[in-house]
C-alpha cells in the first residue's frame, strides 16, 4: 500500500518515527512534509498538498501530523473529497475508517506519543469502510462537498 505522510516542524520527530515504522512494516511512504524540527511550517500548506493528492486519487491513504492535529485535519477537510479525523486513541482511528471512511489521519505530536502513535496508524490501516448505516451518512457528506464545490465554495 501506498501512503502519503506530511508533517509540520512541530511533527516532524513523529513523522519520522511513523515513517520509518511503516517502511519497516512494508509499506509505501511518500513524505510530503517539512524536512527538519528546527524551521518552521505552516501546517496548512502541508495538509492542502496531501489532501489535493488524495483528492485525485493518487493514493488512498494519507497521515497528517502538527502539534494537535487539529489544524491538519480543518485544512484537510477543506479538500471536497477529503474525509480526515483527528484520532488520539485506537478506536476512534479504527471508527475512522470503518464509520466514516476517512482517508486521512490526523494527529499531535504534542499528545500522542510514538508508541501510541503506530498503534493508532495500525487500528486505522487495518480497518476498512464497513457500509451499512454508515453508508448514507458518508454519501450525506459527499453530497455536501459536491453542492459548495459545484458553486466554487469549496
Amino acid at each position: 500500500m501506498h501512503i502519503l505522510i506530511g508533517s509540520d516542524h512541530l511533527g516532524y520527530p513523529l513523522k519520522e518515527n511513523l515513517k520509518e515504522y511503516l517502511v519497516e512494516s512494508g509499506y509505501e511512504v511518500v513524505d510530503l512534509g517539512c524536512t527538519d524540527a528546527a524551521t518552521p511550517v505552516d501546517y496548512p500548506d502541508v495538509a492542502a498538498e496531501l489532501a489535493e493528492r488524495i483528492a485525485a486519487g493518487e493514493t488512498d491513504r494519507g497521515i497528517l501530523i502538527c502539534g494537535t492535529g487539529i489544524g491538519m485535519a480543518i485544512t484537510a477537510n477543506k479538500v471536497p473529497g477529503v474525509r480526515a479525523a483527528c484520532c488520539h486513541d485506537p478506536y476512534s482511528a479504527e471508527r475512522a475508517r470503518k464509520s466514516n471512511d476517512a482517508q486521512v489521519i490526523t494527529m499531535g505530536a504534542q499528545i500522542v506519543a510514538p508508541t501510541l502513535a503506530r498503534l493508532l496508524i495500525d487500528h486505522w490501516l487495518a480497518s476498512e469502510f464497513a457500509g451499512g448505516r454508515s453508508a448514507p451518512k458518508v454519501d450525506k457528506i459527499k453530497k455536501l462537498d459536491d453542492r459548495y464545490h459545484s458553486k466554487g465554495k469549496g
